[in-house]
C-alpha cells in the first residue's frame, strides 16, 4: 500500500545511532496515527533488524502506551530469524515457505525505499551551492552565473563589476560579497 509509505529524516539523534534512530521514528510515525486516526493501528509490526533495534521500536511503543494493542516482531538478516519481544529463541520460518518470501519481500521492499529516499538526499545535498543562500539569486540567475563563470570558485574570484554585467550592480555587490566570505 504505497499511500501508507512514510519517509523521515532524523531529527533527535546525532551521529550515526541505529537504535536511538529506530526509536525516533516509530515513535514519530505511531505517535502521529494516534493523534489522527487511532482506529488504524496496524496489527502487526515488522521492524527491519535484530534484537538491538527490536527493543528500541518496543521502548518506543511502551512510551506511547500501545504495544498491548498490536504483536511486534524483528526479522534479523543475517540468519533471516524472527525475534520476538520476550521470546527466549528466535523463530525461524522455512526457507520455501509463502511465509518466508512474504516476510523478506516486506523487508525487502522496505531497503529499496529507504535506500531511494537516501540516495535522493545525497544527491540534493551534493547538487547545492553557495549561490541558493544568497537572496535575490534565483534559479536562473544561478545558471546565468554558472554558465558564464564555470564554477563558483571563478564568481568569488570575479570582480563586482564583471558580475554586475551579467546581473546588475546590487545583487553583483551582494554575490561577491556572500562568496568572498565563504571562499
Amino acid at each position: 500500500s504505497k499511500k501508507d509509505y512514510r519517509k523521515f529524516k532524523i531529527k533527535t539523534v546525532v551521529g550515526a545511532n541505529d537504535y536511538a534512530s529506530m526509536k525516533e521514528v516509530v515513535n514519530r510515525r505511531y505517535s502521529r496515527m494516534l493523534t489522527e486516526n487511532p482506529e488504524d493501528l496496524p496489527q502487526l509490526i515488522v521492524i527491519d533488524g535484530g534484537k538491538g533495534q527490536l527493543n528500541f521500536a518496543w521502548q518506543a511503543l511502551c512510551e506511547l502506551g500501545i504495544q498491548d494493542k498490536l504483536t511486534v516482531v524483528g526479522l534479523a538478516e543475517r540468519m533471516e530469524e524472527i525475534i520476538r519481544i520476550n521470546a527466549p529463541y528466535p523463530l525461524f520460518l522455512d526457507r520455501n515457505s509463502q511465509a518466508f518470501r512474504v516476510v523478506t519481500h516486506i523487508r525487502d521492499e522496505a531497503h529499496r525505499f529507504g535506500i531511494t529516499f537516501h540516495r535522493d538526499l545525497r544527491s540534493k545535498a551534493q547538487i547545492h551551492s553557495a549561490l541558493h543562500d544568497i537572496p535575490g539569486v534565483g534559479e536562473k540567475t544561478e545558471q546565468r552565473l554558472l554558465m558564464h563563470f564555470g564554477s563558483v570558485a571563478r564568481i568569488a574570484a570575479a570582480s563586482v563589476d564583471d558580475i554586475a554585467a551579467l546581473v546588475g550592480p546590487a545583487l553583483a555587490k551582494r554575490v561577491h560579497d556572500a562568496l568572498c566570505g565563504d571562499i
